[in-house]
């Protein structure tokens, strides 16, 4: 995958940044140069990196160690991110990392809307990148991924699958919040007394299998990435989660036990459904209005570099995907739309 060392240069510099800038923006940096450099395009990723870096802040401090004893009263408290970043880095060396994988990924489950799903998703990049090779940069960049996870570990109300429905339909039954004027955090405060919620979590098919679970969670991300193309216009940026966030767990179920195969299933798709109900506008875009897919999957991902904003990335790494899992077009078309929405790097 990473014949030069590209992916562990731009790890190594990446690292002296902060998992967030801005305040709470999340680094994309690690996400859109692993995919830029899975899908062929390691000669542009260090001077997308050059622009990009530009808006990065340090790497936080520390301040207090976090330890296997008291690490329940850090979680979700992004003041202790410098702390949760040093504990991971211990753990990722002092451990195999498949080892830390198994032993948190059921803690961090549960808050994964973490960060707008950006824990999750880092996380699964990280994973992507190790499976295919294991090195110091790799790991350390794991170890930033479940840190930032566990610093903003937000839960959002889960209710387990029980109905017939597959992940298409699910999602399409997936109420609106009714107040979509401010940023994620309201949003997702507003799913706890949304009466229609619970029900529309629990219709989705449950899966009795890991490889059932598997399947299913490829079938979410797949939906996902379609439900975009008609609906972006709900938030060109933030709908893309939607369908990253069940990609990253879909990527990271090699490395985990089968036996958390089906709860990260079920996570996934809280998380989706999460991200749907809080952007997706009042009524999809005309299907006359939408582009079309092109020929080559290829050009999509060539377009979302030559376009260079991290989000068009991401979803072309999740759409090219989704389009060899199952040639849906709409999957490619929908990158063509976030490109046109979504204001160039």
């Amino acid at each position: 995958m990473d014949i030069d060392g590209t992916l562990d240069e731009a790890y190594e510099r990446l690292h002296r940044t902060g998992p967030e800038f801005d305040g709470w923006l999340s680094n994309h940096g690690p996400m859109a140069v692993e995919a830029m450099v899975r899908h062929g395009h390691a000669p542009q990723v260090h001077r997308w990196l050059d622009l990009y870096t530009r808006r990065l802040d340090d790497l936080p401090r520390g301040t207090t160690p976090i330890t296997a004893d008291d690490w329940r009263t850090a979680l979700g408290d992004p003041r202790r991110l410098g702390d949760w970043l040093a504990f991971f880095g211990r753990e990722v060396t002092e451990q195999p990392w498949r080892t830390v994988l198994a032993t948190w990924w059921p803690r961090l489950l549960p808050g994964i809307a973490a960060g707008a799903t950006h824990g999750v998703i880092r996380t699964g990049h990280a994973v992507h990148a190790l499976l295919d090779h294991e090195d110091g940069p790799r790991l350390a960049e794991l170890g930033q991924a479940l840190g930032y996870w566990a610093a903003r570990w937000q839960p959002v109300p889960l209710t387990t699958p029980a109905g017939t429905a597959d992940p298409a339909s699910a999602l399409a039954g997936v109420p609106r919040v009714p107040d979509q004027t401010a940023g994620i955090n309201h949003r997702l405060e507003q799913l706890t007394d949304l009466p229609d919620w619970p029900t529309a979590l629990a219709a989705l098919r449950p899966a009795t299998e890991a490889d059932q679970a598997r399947d299913r969670l490829a079938d979410l991300t797949t939906a996902a990435a379609v439900h975009y193309l008609a609906n972006a216009h709900g938030s060109a940026v933030m709908l893309v989660h939607a369908a990253t966030a069940p990609m990253a767990v879909l990527r990271t179920l090699p490395a985990v036990p089968r036996s958390q195969w089906a709860t990260s299933l079920h996570a996934a798709w809280a998380a989706s459904a999460a991200v749907t109900a809080a952007y997706t506008p009042a009524a999809p875009a005309p299907r006359h209005s939408l582009p079309t897919a092109p020929e080559s999957a290829e050009e999509v991902f060539a377009l979302a570099v030559h376009h260079g904003d991290e989000h068009v990335i991401k979803l072309a790494d999740t759409s090219l995907e989704v389009h060899r899992r199952t040639g849906n077009g709409d999957a490619l078309a929908a990158v063509i739309r976030a490109a046109g929405l979504i204001e160039e790097l």
